[in-house]
């Protein structure tokens, strides 16, 4: 890695899902470069100072909607798959597990799965991605969670409890504009298990996706400080699916975090999946999230090959034209160190540590 470029640890990609997608080419083939696809691979990786992150597991539906020809316009609201049958997520998510695993494996000096923060930074430190394995809705885990504990020793170490479709968990928000996050039911039973299930093995909960009542439930259930891996301010964007004034205060008050979502749809005022949205947008929503938060409460999540990010980005070799941006709009060495590494390190490890509590 270029030793001029600030190391970036992100919040939330999709690669796992594109990788694992079946085709001529092997998720090596992907992962190495050899075929450019998508927004992450190896040299991009390098190139742009990523050093590692939350790799996203995302039980797809049995049928995608096509999110950029929808999400155009003054508004809209698209509607939600159904809910995924167990045997089928599991079946996905154990798919995406091992093209994690079997990338550690072919790639042993590039990539390493980490469960630990210390394991982040060793591998860090040896020149290599640190990977986290998430989960982004919990379709793959049953009600006495025997599969959480199966995916928790193969490596899960954060969780988002929905996509934006129903589970037996929880709701989500649907992709609609504008509209206010508070869209449906909160936590059934069975999520307010999974909450305390994975405060018990210090599972990271990810907010985003979940719907208002759901955030509430959770906030009133978790031990553990707060965090929404890839979400903005409702304020900027009136999304379902970004985070209100009173939301972003509660995650402040529980000394949590927010990544910012790269797509879009999330950071334009209009709702557009559109390229052509400049970056001064990010800027204006990192901008809004400090003022909520602080500047330990907020840091990246790109949401790299699951979304239409700013062309000037392109993909993950441009993310240092995000720092140039923020450097030329004022922000400190010391504050860009942190939003684009240093926070996550710190949530993750008040998270994972028993010791370190809320």
């Amino acid at each position: 890695m270029n030793g001029s470029l600030i190391p970036i640890f992100d919040g939330h990609n999709d690669t796992l899902l594109r990788l694992a997608t079946r085709g001529a080419e092997t998720a090596a083939d992907r992962f190495s470069g050899r075929v450019t696809q998508g927004h992450i691979d190896l040299p991009r990786a390098r190139s742009g100072g990523f050093v590692g992150g939350l790799f996203a597991v995302f039980p797809p539906p049995l049928r995608m909607p096509n999110m950029t020809s929808s999400m155009k316009g003054a508004s809209y609201d698209m509607p939600l798959p159904e809910l995924l049958a167990m045997e089928t997520a599991q079946a996905s998510t154990l798919s995406m597990f091992s093209v994690l695993l079997r990338l550690e494996r072919d790639f042993p000096e590039d990539l390493a799965v980490c469960r630990t923060m210390p394991e982040i930074r060793n591998a860090i430190a040896a020149g290599k991605i640190a990977a986290v394995l998430h989960i982004e809705g919990a379709e793959a885990i049953d009600r006495d969670f025997v599969a959480l504990d199966v995916l928790h020793a193969a490596g899960l170490r954060s969780l988002g409890l929905v996509w934006s479709r129903p589970n037996i968990f929880a709701h989500g928000v649907p992709f609609r504009f504008p509209s206010s996050p508070d869209t449906g039911e909160g936590l059934s039973e069975a999520g307010k298990q999974l909450v305390k299930a994975c405060n018990e093995r210090h599972i990271m909960i990810d907010l985003s996706h979940l719907n208002e009542k759901g955030f509430w439930d959770v906030a009133a259930l978790t031990s553990a400080p707060l965090v929404a891996t890839h979400s903005n301010v409702h304020a900027l964007c009136p999304s379902a699916r970004n985070l209100t004034g009173r939301q972003l205060d509660a995650i402040r008050e529980s000394r949590g975090m927010v990544g910012l979502n790269f797509a879009t749809c999330f950071l334009r005022p209009d709702g557009a999946m559109r390229a052509d949205t400049d970056l001064d947008l990010m800027v204006r929503h990192l901008d809004a999230l400090l003022e909520h938060l602080g500047e330990d409460g907020v840091a990246f999540g790109s949401d790299f090959d699951g979304a239409v990010v700013p062309a000037e980005l392109r993909d993950v070799s441009g993310l240092p034209r995000l720092v140039e941006r923020l450097r030329q709009s004022g922000y400190s060495e010391a504050l860009l160190r942190k939003l684009c590494a240093e926070n996550w390190f710190s949530m993750l490890d008040r998270t994972w540590s028993p010791s370190t509590g809320n």
